[in-house]
């Protein structure tokens, strides 16, 4: 079977005709010439209609899916257009290419592919091409997604930041969490309420109106916006913040009780505790367990705090928001009394963000933000997979092409 047989049932276009393949003078490459079907237009690249010609350029080369280890390049001599409707000659509109852009479709779409499985710089290797030529081919297919993309209902969102690179740069990231649909919606610069009002710009009011559940964790212009913006909408905090900040509390406790202790010549029993008292009971081996058991034997701050810490999630066992609020209540007014001034923090948190925490179980517990948690675990792993990014328009690019879920341009044949 000839190529040109093959490029006919998978790679053909109306109006086109592959003339002849051949190798290059080096033997590395295929070079496919192209031409213009006898009687066909040719199609002006702005408005996108049919236009009388008007002359000719120089023959340019489009870089196709290398077969068997060989490159394969379309060769093709572009016509210019004399369109009425734009008033100007402009180049023709080819369906295999975009623009300017070297590589055709087919190619740009099989790389960005790639580049979702493996690092850019792995793609490029693995291809025998640039790196430079794998982020145009993201760049199209994202940009192309986007641009296509339907939005449709959004019934719940979760917003959250993610630190991208060194001295406290960050990325505020908005997702759609529906049960039926997880993606990435929308990111942006820096955990600002501008920021953050960009998201409720580029999504429009028809859309935002519609949002009936909104999870964030209790970053004040995260909370501000919200209410500004969805002041409708059911607004769930974060629970997994909640715990985090817990565990930093008391993690805050034990390292100032030992440093006392150090100073005043008393046994080292803290020492090498931290792990005992941050991990979840039922994942202590053993000889964790027996040791956490000695410890909670003595009479000092850290042991109250950790006690406190294991009873708080006795709350998300309840499904009456009126029997769990009446839990926190009580949890917060032992805490208060416990004079550990870091949990005593945790507590005055809680009981200013009470009715954001309530929400949980007004919802009947069907939205969390668990599912944003492994989102952003995601968008980590995009990132730590290239050891980080050049720019921000490089982070931009790989965490939609990983994390949107965008529809890709429609070839006349799959190539995986």
């Amino acid at each position: 079977m000839e190529l040109i047989t093959i490029l006919n049932r998978c790679h053909r276009f109306r109006g086109f005709v592959y003339q002849h393949a051949r190798f290059s003078p080096d033997k590395k490459s295929i070079e496919v010439s192209v031409r213009p079907r006898k009687g066909s237009a040719a199609i002006c690249s702005r408005c996108h209609q049919i236009a009388p010609g008007y002359d000719q350029l120089a023959e340019r080369r489009f870089e196709f899916i290398p077969l068997w280890g060989f490159f394969v390049f379309l060769l093709y001599t572009m016509r210019r257009v004399n369109c009425r409707r734009c008033g100007t000659v402009v180049v023709e509109e080819v369906p295999w290419g975009d623009g300017k852009r070297s590589m055709t479709k087919a190619y740009m779409l099989f790389l960005a592919r790639w580049a979702r499985r493996l690092s850019w710089k792995e793609t490029a290797d693995a291809f025998r091409t640039s790196w430079d030529k794998v982020f145009d081919a993201v760049e199209h297919v994202v940009t192309w997604g986007l641009e296509h993309r339907k939005l449709g209902l959004i019934d719940a969102i979760g917003v959250d930041e993610i630190q991208y690179a060194k001295g406290h740069k960050y990325l505020t990231l908005v997702y759609q969490i529906d049960p039926g649909i997880t993606r990435l919606l929308w990111m942006g610069k820096e955990r600002t309420i501008e920021s953050f009002q960009g998201f409720f710009t580029a999504m429009g009011e028809e859309i935002v109106t519609r949002i009936v559940f909104v999870c964030s964790d209790m970053w004040e212009p995260y909370l501000k916006v919200i209410r500004e913006k969805c002041s409708e909408a059911l607004h769930i905090l974060d629970r997994f913040h909640i715990v985090a900040k817990m565990n930093k509390a008391l993690d805050e406790v034990r390292a100032e009780e030992a440093r006392r202790m150090q100073r005043e010549g008393r046994a080292p029993i803290l020492r090498k505790s931290r792990w005992l008292l941050l991990k979840r009971s039922e994942n202590l081996r053993d000889e964790q367990y027996f040791r956490l058991r000695d410890l909670l034997r003595y009479n000092l701050k850290t042991v109250r705090a950790y006690l406190l810490k294991e009873a708080f999630p006795q709350l998300w066992d309840y499904s009456s928001p009126a029997w769990a609020g009446k839990f926190l209540d009580e949890w917060c007014g032992q805490t208060m009394r416990s004079r550990i001034e870091p949990m005593k923090k945790i507590a005055r948190s809680l009981r200013q963000h009470r009715e954001l925490i309530l929400n949980y179980f007004r919802a009947q517990k069907l939205i969390s933000s668990g599912v944003v948690e492994g989102l952003n675990n995601k968008a980590k792993v995009t990132m730590r997979k290239s050891y980080g990014f050049r720019t921000y328009r490089v982070l931009e690019l790989a965490l939609y092409h990983s994390l949107g879920k965008l529809p890709e341009p429609e070839l006349t044949h799959d190539f995986f």
